[in-house]
């Protein structure tokens, strides 16, 4: 059985903030909550540095991927946002939809490179983005590759 996957609009703005919402609820991260999600999203994906990737048919799972402009390339890096499946969806060839139709419309738009953020714990996100030819390794030394982060946010 094959996926049905697309290029999300603006219009799909409030899928993608349930989906949101129901992905930082499920593992007990903090949401702005659907109503403050949606507006964003589709201010977002009007715009050409914003793109989500929708599976299922009605949408059970996404990808939402933002472009930079990077003085090491003449394309773009894009970084997976949010990759979400709705968890009965699983395990069922959705996730590798979508990520095969992200890496289309990547190659598409002239793109370097893509980066995704991981958890440390999450060895099944790291697993399923290895299948799919990510890598956890800087491609020139070997060396592991790691993420930093601030928010600013915080620090008021």
């Amino acid at each position: 059985m094959t996926t049905v996957t697309r290029r999300a609009t603006p219009h799909d703005a409030a899928s993608l903030a349930e989906m949101l919402h129901a992905f930082n609820t499920e593992f007990d991260s903090e949401t702005p909550g659907v109503e403050t999600l949606e507006p964003r999203l589709r201010t977002l994906l009007a715009g050409a540095e914003t793109f989500a990737v929708l599976g299922g048919d009605p949408a059970v799972g996404l990808a939402l991927v933002t472009l930079r402009p990077n003085v090491w390339s003449d394309g773009p890096v894009a970084l997976l946002d949010e990759m979400y499946v709705s968890p009965e969806q699983r395990g069922s060839g959705v996730g590798s939809a979508i990520v095969q139709h992200m890496v289309e419309i990547c190659r598409e738009l002239g793109v370097a490179a893509i980066e995704i953020n991981v958890d440390e714990s999450d060895a099944d996100a790291m697993r399923f983005y290895e299948r799919h030819g990510f890598s956890g390794l800087v491609s020139d030394t070997g060396e592991r590759a790691f993420y930093f982060y601030r928010s600013l946010e915080a620090d008021g």
